[in-house]
């Protein structure tokens, strides 16, 4: 009787990971099955228009606008990779590393760029796979420790030991990772449209197989996503990390129609920039379609997706960095009630701000709240949680 009672959480721990695998599966599935409805009606309606695209051989201008600061490049010596970042404002001043999410680049934080360089050096990075950053081919090289050590070795390629750190969507995930793993290198925390890893994954795991920040894992733990389980709006909003997981088919369906999808998703009323806020310009639109028409750039961002099942809970998740969350209300991506959530699991000062009527893209739709909102956080004095 012991040994079974002993068994039974392992047994209902194999159970509950069999039932989320299925689940995984079932919506990738279910996920491709409508993507290739979406590609027949296409080809039905015009298979030229489905299938036409547009070369783009030239960075249109606003990417090299010298207001937005210094193009550059470092490279890391232990990965070997080259990376290519935008910087503003004065060497020796306080770095603001800025780490945007999908499918951006370094041209989303422009407006910060401009706003923060007068106290600043601020640095917006492609992320590993992304513009003009180096893209590894295999999927293995996207994994969350490498792109935590790629963050921590950039600081130490451009000779600083700590930084205020602000991160967008996917880079928020890292902004997180890194404040939690390396807690010494972040001066304060900023996190935009991205709750909380532990929230958003809120994995149950065993507890002889976790991740250990900065080490590859060489297991798998019984995985299991609480808050999605428990929100299936959350699941339908999220369907996007389920059909990445498919091979080069969602490269594919971003490519067709001259990039329509990707146009999509910064310009319509669902899921877009500027219902009451600022809207992309044509030439910053052409800007973001540029960098991800460049031959195999969509694979290095898509990549970054495709190891988020196979990463465990991490053995310590408290944050201890002052932090700032900003949230767009009409997020099309991540329910508001996961920021609410947040909290929990900041042992410091911690602010959240809920902005209504913006959107995902919230350091873009709605810059100048968002500059005002960081500069009083990065200029009050914050006291420790009791």
């Amino acid at each position: 009787m012991a040994r079974l009672r002993d068994c039974l959480p392992r047994l209902m721990m194999t159970i509950r990971s069999l039932l989320f695998w299925s689940l995984v599966y079932c919506y990738c599935g279910l996920c491709a099955s409508i993507h290739l409805l979406k590609l027949l009606w296409s080809i039905g309606k015009g298979p030229a228009q489905t299938f036409r695209r547009v070369t783009r051989e030239h960075p249109p201008a606003c990417m090299n606008d010298p207001s937005l600061g210094t193009h550059c490049y470092v490279r890391i010596k232990d990965s070997g990779l080259r990376f290519h970042y935008v910087a503003a404002g004065e060497r020796g001043k306080p770095l603001m590393l800025l780490l945007h999410g999908f499918p951006e680049f370094w041209y989303s934080w422009r407006y910060q760029l401009r706003e923060f360089k007068s106290e600043y050096r601020v640095v917006a990075l492609d992320l590993r796979g992304y513009g003009e950053t180096d893209a590894p081919s295999h999927r293995d090289n996207y994994k969350l420790d490498c792109l935590i050590t790629d963050i921590k070795d950039i600081l130490d390629s451009l000779g600083y030991s700590k930084c205020v750190l602000i991160g967008h969507d996917w880079g928020g995930m890292i902004a997180w990772l890194i404040a939690i793993c390396y807690p010494e290198m972040v001066m304060k925390l900023v996190v935009i449209n991205f709750p909380h890893p532990n929230v958003f994954t809120a994995f149950s795991a065993d507890t002889t197989s976790l991740f250990v920040c900065g080490v590859e894992d060489r297991t798998r733990a019984a995985c299991m996503p609480e808050y999605i389980l428990q929100h299936p709006a959350q699941l339908f909003k999220s369907s996007y990390y389920y059909f990445f997981q498919i091979p080069r088919f969602p490269e594919f369906m971003f490519s067709i129609n001259d990039f329509k999808a990707l146009k999509h998703l910064f310009t319509s009323q669902s899921t877009g920039i500027g219902r009451k806020g600022c809207r992309l310009t044509t030439e910053d639109l052409e800007a973001y379609i540029y960098v991800f028409s460049q031959p195999g750039a969509l694979s290095g961002p898509i990549n970054h997706y495709r190891n988020i099942f196979s990463c465990l809970p991490l053995k310590h998740h408290m944050v201890t960095t002052p932090t700032l969350l900003l949230w767009g209300e009409k997020d099309a991506f991540m329910e508001v009630e996961m920021a609410e959530v947040t909290k929990i699991y900041v042992k410091n000062y911690f602010r959240l701000t809920i902005l209504s009527e913006a959107s995902h893209w919230l350091q873009q739709d709605q810059p100048d709240i968002v500059n005002k909102l960081i500069w009083t956080f990065l200029k009050e004095e914050t006291r420790k949680k009791d």
